[in-house]
């Protein structure tokens, strides 16, 4: 995709935290995850995961596949993304709660004959 003109950084980067406030956080935000907006220069953007996102085996691709392909549609001074697990977390995205659970007392009753529906 060309670009029509030169943008300022601040123009380009508006356009990123509008794009993740607008698509990526409420998909990543419906598991737990959070990425953040880190910096932007010279068509690099840097990410950082939190939540759920952080440490997670489907991070890659999530990063990947979804996040720097819309990105970098909707941004074409975009070249290259990284990004890098929050070492303040505290989730472990291997336990964090799912919304489906959300419906139940403990992750112990759901996993017994029968599960404690919160009334």
């Amino acid at each position: 995709m060309a670009v029509a003109e030169d943008r300022t950084d601040e123009e380009i980067i508006a356009q990123i935290k509008k794009i993740l406030e607008d698509y990526v956080k409420p998909a990543v935000d419906s598991h737990g995850g959070v990425i953040d907006f880190v910096s932007y220069k010279d068509g690099h953007l840097q990410l950082i995961l939190g939540g759920a996102c952080s440490g997670c085996a489907s991070s890659t691709i999530t990063l990947k596949m979804g996040v720097e392909n819309m990105v970098k549609h909707y941004v074409p001074e975009v070249h290259t993304i990284s990004a890098e697990d929050d070492p303040n977390s505290m989730v472990d995205p291997y336990y964090a709660m799912d919304p489906f659970m959300e419906n139940f007392d403990t992750y112990e009753s759901w996993n017994s004959d029968e599960p404690t529906k919160k009334e």
